[in-house]
């Protein structure tokens, strides 16, 4: 029997989940990175509820992933003065569980490069589909031919743009932009985390791992970042020029942001497309359905990994209809969870003054005793939302 091989590309989370997947029934796949090296940066994660569970077990990822929490606790909106003026439950900004991105990277990796072909450094220059399979153009790799290829390259996908076209209408702005980065721990913070906000602008503070540091979001209105608008003294100057003039800490956090090395920078944005696949290619995770921000990016590439693996599997020699079931069953399911980046910036940076208000008070509200139960089905019912297929 051939052994089918697969290009994956892009080497986060979606593309190794999918690459444990197919590999370990016999399935030739060589995932290619971009970058240099595996990425091992980035924000928190988190998976709630049984459908994420559920993945996360059967890839016997439970309890290693458990080793791995950051155990955040509570988080407070507070206002100039510092005072909590209401507080969230942990379930809401951290799930079941949470973790560094990096850190599962680092994982899925580990267990996914004795069977696996990695290539860093590298990226598709160009794909020409013939009845044999797909004819793949690399900047460092010779010309080679695959029998199928997979975009899991994230919000901004290289596979997508050659396969399906210009960017341009595909990815959706919601108005912000946001920075995230490592900052020492200047507000003494233990596993608890502080939201300050003011019309239009706002910061996340959050200390789960490490005592002397922290993690630390900027969220402000803005435009579409330019093709030369994402590198860190970009994402600084923006920062600074946002945040001027801004009361509580936040010049404090501002000033330690000038030695970040690790800075994340773009806008609010979501992928809407008409369609996942294209001949032999498929996009998965961000590339096909992803957010910036407050979608469940994470949790949700490893469940579409799951599917798709499942469906290639269930269907041998038939990718066409493969493509279609994986389709048909995560579109749904995805567009409920994609939802929350449309609303993230909005949560952070309240407009205006009047809205800022509402949200702490219906916070307030929400996280009292006797709607303790309704706000749990709240924050989980977009992730609950599926049925899980078996494909034992």
């Amino acid at each position: 029997m051939i052994r089918p091989h697969v290009l994956v590309a892009g080497a986060g989370i979606a593309g190794p989940s999918l690459a444990w997947w197919l590999s370990r029934r016999g399935w030739r796949v060589t995932v290619v990175e971009r970058a240099r090296a595996l990425r091992t940066g980035g924000q928190a994660v988190d998976f709630r509820g049984p459908v994420h569970r559920a993945v996360l077990e059967r890839m016997g990822l439970w309890e290693a992933i458990h080793e791995r929490r950051t155990r955040l606790g509570t988080q407070a909106f507070v206002d100039a003065t510092g005072r909590t003026v209401a507080e969230l439950p942990a379930l809401m900004m951290s799930g079941d569980v949470e973790l560094q991105r990096g850190d599962l990277c680092q994982l899925l990796f580990e267990r996914t490069r004795d069977q696996v072909e990695y290539r860093f450094g590298d990226s598709p220059t160009d794909l020409h589909e013939t009845s044999e399979g797909v004819e793949v153009g690399f900047e460092h790799h010779a010309s080679q031919r695959f029998d199928l290829v997979v975009g899991a390259d994230g919000l901004r996908s290289n596979v997508r743009s050659r396969v399906f076209g210009d960017d341009d209408g595909r990815l959706k702005h919601h108005g912000f932009r946001v920075v995230g980065c490592t900052l020492p721990n200047v507000l003494g913070l233990r596993q608890r985390g502080v939201i300050y906000s003011e019309p239009g602008r706002g910061v996340c503070v959050t200390s789960a791992r490490a005592d002397d540091e922290a993690r630390a979001l900027f969220v402000f209105t803005g435009a579409p970042l330019g093709p030369q608008e994402r590198s860190p003294d970009v994402a600084r100057e923006a920062v600074s020029a946002a945040f001027t003039g801004a009361g509580w800490r936040t010049a404090q956090l501002v000033e330690a942001l000038r030695g970040a090395e690790d800075l994340y920078f773009d806008a609010i944005s979501s992928v809407r497309l008409p369609r996942y696949s294209h001949g032999r290619v498929v996009l998965l995770g961000d590339a096909a359905w992803g957010g910036t921000l407050g979608g469940q990016g994470t949790p949700m590439a490893m469940v579409g990994a799951y599917v798709l693996a499942g469906e290639l599997l269930a269907n041998p020699g038939a990718h066409a209809q493969a493509f279609a079931r994986f389709e048909s069953r995560l579109r749904p399911y995805a567009t409920k969870c994609q939802g929350g980046a449309s609303h993230v910036g909005g949560f952070f940076a309240p407009r205006t003054r009047a809205g800022l208000f509402l949200r702490n008070h219906l916070y307030g509200l929400l996280t009292t005793k006797p709607l303790e139960r309704a706000f749990e089905k709240l924050v989980t019912h977009a992730a609950t939302g599926f049925v899980l297929p078996d494909y034992t």
